[in-house]
């Protein structure tokens, strides 16, 4: 039989586990699978799945507003935490630090020389500060506090990129909140017929990545160029 493993969600104090096969439920929690039938073990929806205690039909209707129990798995398995294998978590923590350090190293320069620092060395001072890498959180999502814990090591000035941003207006509104979760917002024009134009400050890393998102977002109308 394959390993178990437990995904575990707490809705107002209330707390709900499923059992699951540890490698289809990553990849499930990766969006690189799209079926819940073979990700869990049973159907079973549990308080407490180490004594076998099933979460009561009116905790479920309350939590879940359904008692539908694939219904409810695939709400736990979305939003709850999926209890890693040792050897999940290893090289989960490996690909995101390696991502990581090459974020710092294309984006931040020594402050003294003006080059970047060796990914080596980028390693070294991560090691130094004890820096905790979340495989599931983006890079830049928490890259801004671990160069904060890599700065009292190393001297770490970013280099940044102003980018000039048009938005359609029907992704205007979603994109918004995207664009400023990956740095400043020099302007900002809301236009007559709805569309967004900005110009945006980030770090000169992130370019990729914030056309990905905005790729994503907008399904790939929105304009990004390099502000002269």
């Amino acid at each position: 039989m394959d390993k178990v493993t437990t995904v575990r969600f707490s809705v107002e104090g209330e707390k709900f586990e499923i059992l699951v096969k540890p490698d289809p439920a990553l990849e499930y929690k990766l969006g690189k699978r799209k079926e819940i039938s073979g990700v869990l073990v049973s159907d079973e929806i549990y308080s407490d799945s180490n004594k076998g205690t099933r979460a009561s039909t009116e905790k479920l209707m309350k939590a879940f507003k359904t008692t539908d129990a694939i219904s409810i798995a695939s709400m736990i398995l979305q939003k709850g935490d999926l209890n890693l294998t040792t050897d999940q978590r290893r090289k989960m923590v490996a690909e995101k630090r390696k991502q990581i350090v090459d974020f710092i190293s294309k984006g931040y320069v020594d402050p003294r020389s003006h080059l970047p620092h060796p990914p080596l060395r980028i390693e070294q001072a991560m090691d130094d500060a004890r820096v905790s890498v979340d495989p599931f959180r983006n890079t830049d999502e928490q890259i801004k506090e671990i160069i904060e814990q890599l700065r009292p090591i190393i001297p770490l000035k970013s280099e940044n990129m102003l980018l000039d941003i048009l938005v359609p207006a029907q992704y205007a509104a979603q994109s918004y909140s995207v664009l400023k979760s990956f740095g400043t917002l020099k302007k900002e024009e809301w236009q007559a017929n709805g569309s967004l134009k900005v110009i945006l400050d980030i770090p000169a890393a992130a370019r990729a990545n914030v056309i990905d998102r905005l790729g994503s977002v907008t399904k790939g109308t929105a304009m990004v160029e390099v502000a002269k």
